[in-house]
């Protein structure tokens, strides 16, 4: 699928730079989607700082198994290049 998520990096704040398996490449602001028991904890920054890309589902995930759907990410990423 061409929503797989292949790089992110931590930007600032809850922003994280991503590059999808289509080429697309961009920002997003993960702040105002922290809401709900499972994304509580990633407000705070030294926890939102530890997602990875899943090896399997190829999007964002943390250890307390909160994650994005590629699709959404893909969707709402502000393109930068």
């Amino acid at each position: 699928m061409d929503y797989h998520v292949i790089e992110a990096e931590y930007v600032s704040g809850y922003i994280i730079r991503l590059k999808f398996r289509d080429g697309t490449a961009g920002e997003i602001d993960l702040q105002p989607e922290l809401w709900g028991e499972v994304f509580e904890p990633l407000k705070d920054l030294e926890v939102f700082k530890q997602f990875r890309i899943h090896p399997e589902f190829h999007t964002l995930v943390w250890p307390n198994d909160a994650d994005f759907a590629p699709e959404f990410l893909h969707d709402n990423v502000r393109v930068t290049a």
